[in-house]
């Protein structure tokens, strides 16, 4: 294919981010339930509207007494009451003096310590510590936040810890980031739904359903479009139909082979970039056809997966992917020319090659538990250090 002068050919990551910030409409801010926020990205900070916990409380079930009668055990206390989680003791512990505690219960006045309930005996009203009561476990009116207290950044992506946070801070509804509809298309005569019989040459149509569960954890709205057949006409009325789509992302159709449709039309439209510097996913292009933003990954199922991982995830939360460094348990080569992200098992603080890296080994990809990043000409040897990327 000649380029035309805009298009980058074999584009960098960075270059091809760079390339598609304007690719997508610009994002407004929607307020959804507690109910609807997971893995939607918050559009402006969250901060609390209560401390938390709201009062100085338990940490386990016991007595709650105070630490200056408790030092020496055994000692013997007297029972005056129960502070349990929603009633809370009425009154001022004295010297001597003891109370029955529940964990999350408000601590009495007059209490400052806690003995857990397998280090007590119980006879009636009275009570013998076995071990001293410990401050430790009571825990202060707002030592995990303060009414007030900024607790979650805009841009946090909300994973089921952070929305319990943000419903702990006193928040029903959450500001984030409108979603995007996005249209999940694959391309080829070989597709075959899940179900369906297979005749020889042919496969199971599986990328869509990982693209469109990926998006779906981003908190994006994947719409699920039927496989367009090997033909220039197929392919446009799949897309023709589609609707109304802040973005398409299709898979397959991108080499240069004579039936890449997804190919041949883009380049009727405006490319943006042809052909990525990485391996899995070098064939991926991106564009517009008609006014629409086209992402066009390649048809191999790990190849788009691994794409969507580095590339469309990025784009579509404004973060890049987040390495940590690991020993590498098995030496790891490079991809002469371009960055590779080769699957890999984790244990301990060490990564194994997968062994098997080629770009149709699904299974290889669903077992792995990371990508390790290695730059073009960056092999590693087994005990040396890699970048790697952890898969949820």
């Amino acid at each position: 294919m000649t380029a035309r002068p805009s298009t980058l050919v074999h584009a960098t990551l960075p270059e091809a981010l760079a390339a598609l910030q304007h690719l997508l409409p610009a994002r407004r801010a929607e307020e959804v339930p507690l109910t609807g926020g997971l893995g939607r990205v918050l559009a402006s900070p969250l901060s609390a509207r209560a401390d938390h916990p709201s009062a100085t409380e338990s940490a386990m079930d016991g007595v709650a007494c105070r630490a200056a009668d408790a030092a020496q055990v055994p000692v013997t206390l007297k029972l005056v009451g129960e502070s349990r989680a929603g009633a809370p003791f009425v009154g001022t512990l004295g010297p001597g003096e003891a109370v029955r505690i529940s964990t999350g219960a408000v601590m009495p006045a007059g209490a400052d310590a806690v003995c857990r309930r397998e280090d007590l005996r119980l006879d009636g009203e009275i009570v013998t510590l076995l071990a001293p009561a410990r401050p430790s476990d009571v825990r202060a009116q707002g030592s995990d936040f303060q009414a007030g207290d900024p607790v979650l950044e805009a841009g946090t992506r909300l994973t089921p810890a952070r929305l319990a946070l943000a419903a702990a801070m006193g928040h029903a509804a959450l500001p984030v980031v409108a979603a995007l509809r996005v249209g999940v298309l694959s391309g080829g005569d070989e597709l075959v739904e899940p179900g369906g019989f297979l005749r020889a040459g042919q496969t199971y149509n599986a990328n869509p359903y990982g693209l469109w569960a990926a998006l779906r954890e981003d908190g994006h709205d994947p719409v699920l479009l039927p496989a367009a057949a090997d033909t220039p006409g197929a392919l446009e009325a799949r897309l023709n139909a589609a609707g109304d789509l802040d973005l398409l992302i299709s898979s397959g159709g991108v080499g240069a082979g004579g039936h890449d449709q997804v190919r041949r039309l883009l380049e009727r439209g405006n490319v943006l970039f042809s052909g990525l510097g990485i391996r899995p996913g070098a064939p991926t292009m991106a564009g517009r056809w008609q006014g629409r933003p086209i992402i066009a990954l390649p048809g191999n199922p790990v190849a788009a997966l691994v794409v969507y991982e580095v590339l469309v995830r990025p784009l579509l939360t404004g973060k890049e992917p987040r390495t940590i460094s690991l020993q590498a348990g098995t030496p790891f080569r490079d991809a002469p020319g371009r960055t590779a992200y080769w699957r890999a098992l984790v244990r301990g603080n060490a990564a194994f090659d997968q062994k098997e890296q080629g770009s149709g080994m699904l299974r290889s990809l669903a077992q792995s538990d990371a990508l390790v990043v290695i730059p073009a000409g960056g092999g590693v040897a087994a005990g040396g250090q890699v970048e790697v990327i952890m898969l949820s």
